[in-house]
């Protein structure tokens, strides 16, 4: 099958991409430059440009296109460009979809666990969305996938934090861990949603191959709050992570972002994977720390 994605250049897209050519499929990755490598396709999402042709007869869409949401403090400017990055990608990608004579089967748009907002109780996906600028952006950016034509299987997965030695979330961390001055944020009894990569990229391929279609929560069925996380990263390292960031620090340093993303708390339940009968490799936090510390060493 032929699985055009955007956004492959990023933490989740590499391994994704890689992992659907070890199982045979051929992979076209989106790119905003010349295109000289034949598994590439040039396009200008900021412009709305993309040539149908590269969409007309493919299995499927996989649209991870977006600006770090954590990478920088929120102004106003880069407000815009974290909301323009994923709308217009996903407006780009639906038109061309509308233009061509055989639109893919399936198109995987990615969102995020920020749908939710910061809340209490356990979040499935018939939760309605909270507040705040994640929100709005989350809510947006899943209509735009929605936009796809009539008799495309869209699917919206909210993905939390996703855990790998190789950067994502843990990228900023990791090394703090190491030299043991790492610790949890703010009290630490706020939930973060986390997955490792290797089952965010079986997730995703269960996703494309499953009939679910409309938002699903990617993250594992065990819940844990930052401070049983950062515990179990800093066991998976060998080093204490006793050095506690509190809120007002972050909220001095990183601004709006503490309060929507670090500060956050979202206990999601990824209640249709589970009924869908996907299953994990590391579906519990011990799982991934005895991960990450093979990975790491």
């Amino acid at each position: 099958m032929r699985i055009v994605i955007s956004g492959a250049s990023g933490l989740i897209g590499t391994a994704l991409a890689e992992s659907l050519r070890n199982k045979g499929h051929e992979v076209v990755r989106l790119v905003r430059r010349p295109a000289p490598a034949p598994d590439e396709w040039s396009w200008d999402p900021a412009a709305g440009v993309l040539d149908g042709e590269v969409l007309d007869g493919a299995g499927a869409v996989v649209n991870l296109s977006g600006a770090g949401i954590g990478d920088r403090r929120w102004s106003k400017a880069r407000l815009r460009e974290l909301a323009a990055s994923r709308l217009k990608t996903t407006e780009t990608l639906t038109a061309a979809m509308s233009r061509v004579q055989d639109p893919p089967p399936v198109f995987l748009s990615q969102s995020a666990s920020g749908y939710y907002g910061s809340r209490t109780g356990v979040l499935r996906e018939d939760a309605g969305p909270g507040s705040g600028v994640l929100s709005r952006l989350c809510v947006e950016w899943e209509a735009a996938a929605h936009a796809a034509p009539s008799g495309v299987r869209v699917v919206t997965p909210r993905t939390g934090v996703v855990l790998s030695p190789k950067g994502g979330a843990l990228g900023p961390m990791l090394p703090l861990l190491r030299l043991g001055l790492g610790g949890p944020f703010g009290n630490g009894r706020q939930f973060w949603p986390w997955i490792t990569l290797p089952d965010e990229v079986a997730a995703f391929e269960f996703l494309l191959g499953s009939g679910l279609e409309g938002p699903v929560n990617v993250c594992a069925p065990e819940s844990a709050d930052v401070n049983a996380l950062v515990a179990a990263l800093a066991r998976a390292v060998h080093r204490p992570a006793f050095l506690r960031v509190p809120a007002p620090a972050l909220r001095l340093v990183l601004g709006r972002l503490a309060d929507e993303l670090v500060l956050a708390s979202q206990r999601m339940e990824p209640a249709r994977l589970l009924d869908a009968g996907f299953e994990w490799q590391h579906p519990a936090l011990s799982d991934a720390a005895a991960w990450l510390a093979a990975e790491i060493h």
